[in-house]
């Protein structure tokens, strides 16, 4: 790993630490979403589990349980399979699917309500300042690109000195990332230095709006908005977090446990780890048909089957045999990410000691 100078950022990004328990890969949520009120108090949209709302929760061994699964983002297919598919109520879980903004989450897993989220490597801060949870299992690869117009001259991190880049949020992971590669070129993200200004979008929609009518120069997005624009011709990439060197091949998006129901409740754990197994495993063998149960139940806003086929595969779910021939090691990628964010000053942990804190590795035998 680089290492890069940006301790000028440390400051900025600790003060946005606390925003960022968002879920890792999120989008804006599909518009067939209603709003209701969860059991935390906040708005959300949730869906009882594979719409079976009539269902006895005594026919569940683990009963009902939300899960953070409304947010439109197609890198969330693991959830959306596992739900659809039946796989976390072949565990005992009578799943409920729900939108949840930070502070939702934040609170769920600390008192765990909310047993298990997804979210990146970004989270690690958040950890180290106190959030109780604890990374259990990798995701997938990595599901960020970066645009720009396509008479733009800007190809690289060095040319965004004085330019503009759109984020869904200061603080979310297309921030951050942007934060380091900038800086790794020795432009300061830092805002009293104007020497680049993040602006936050709350929908990829008007970010990419904003980025054909130069509002701003380049447009940091989630998946699947990068990818369907480049594919018709409105915007190039310059980025992509799956192919860059420093992200390839290794997991950016990691399955993060409740500390309180890994201790009070550890085989509800295992149990929902082997379900998003089941779903990983069977996405890898069966991306066309994953593609298709997205589309048509309206997980994730695209509409482009081919290219969904194709990102779901660039995102690399580990299948069964992947799994049993330990070809991805997880504490190997959080040890990895540790570093990197320990090089630019944004965690002051050891590594090694900050993975040994932040890994749990859980026994999913039954």
């Amino acid at each position: 790993m680089k290492k890069v100078k940006i301790s000028s950022l440390v400051g900025v990004l600790l003060v946005s630490s606390s925003i960022l328990l968002t879920t890792a890969c999120t989008s804006q949520p599909a518009s067939t979403e209603t709003s209701g009120t969860a059991s935390t108090g906040s708005t959300d949209t949730s869906t009882s589990s594979q719409g079976d709302t009539s269902a006895a929760q005594t026919e569940y061994k683990y009963g009902k349980i939300d899960i953070p699964g409304k947010d439109g983002a197609l890198c969330g297919a693991p959830i959306y399979i596992a739900y659809d598919k039946g796989f976390f109520a072949e565990e005992g879980f009578d799943v409920n699917l729900i939108s949840a903004d930070a502070e939702t989450r934040k609170i769920g897993l600390n008192n765990g309500t909310i047993p298990i989220v997804n979210g990146d490597f970004q989270f690690f801060p958040s950890v180290e300042e106190g959030i109780n949870v604890s990374v259990v299992d990798g995701l997938h690869n990595g599901c960020i690109k970066f645009l720009v117009r396509n008479d733009s001259d800007i190809k690289e991190a060095k040319d965004l000195a004085g330019k503009k880049i759109g984020v869904d949020e200061i603080g979310g992971t297309p921030h951050q990332v942007a934060s380091v590669w900038v800086e790794n070129a020795g432009i300061s993200a830092l805002p009293d230095k104007h020497e680049v200004e993040f602006v936050p979008y709350s929908d990829g929609n008007l970010e990419l709006e904003a980025l054909q009518k130069g509002d701003i120069d380049v447009a940091a997005l989630w998946d699947p908005f990068g990818s369907v624009a480049e594919k018709e011709g409105k915007a190039k990439i310059i980025f992509d977090l799956s192919t860059d060197e420093v992200f390839a091949g290794k997991y950016c998006c990691f399955l993060y446990a409740s500390n309180k129901v890994l201790e009070d409740n550890p085989e509800e754990v295992a149990a929902l780890l082997r379900a998003y197994r089941k779903a990983q495993d069977w996405i890898s063998k069966n991306p066309e048909e994953a593609v298709d149960i997205i589309i048509n139940g309206k997980y994730s806003a695209i509409e482009d089957r081919e290219l969904a086929i194709e990102l779901v595969k660039s995102y690399e779910y580990p299948s069964a045999e992947s799994r049993s021939a330990d070809t991805h090691n997880v504490a190997d990628d959080v040890k990895y990410f540790s570093q990197a964010l320990y090089d630019i000053g944004y965690l002051k942990t050891d590594p090694q000691e900050f993975t040994d804190k932040i890994y749990k590795e859980v026994n999913v035998n039954n």
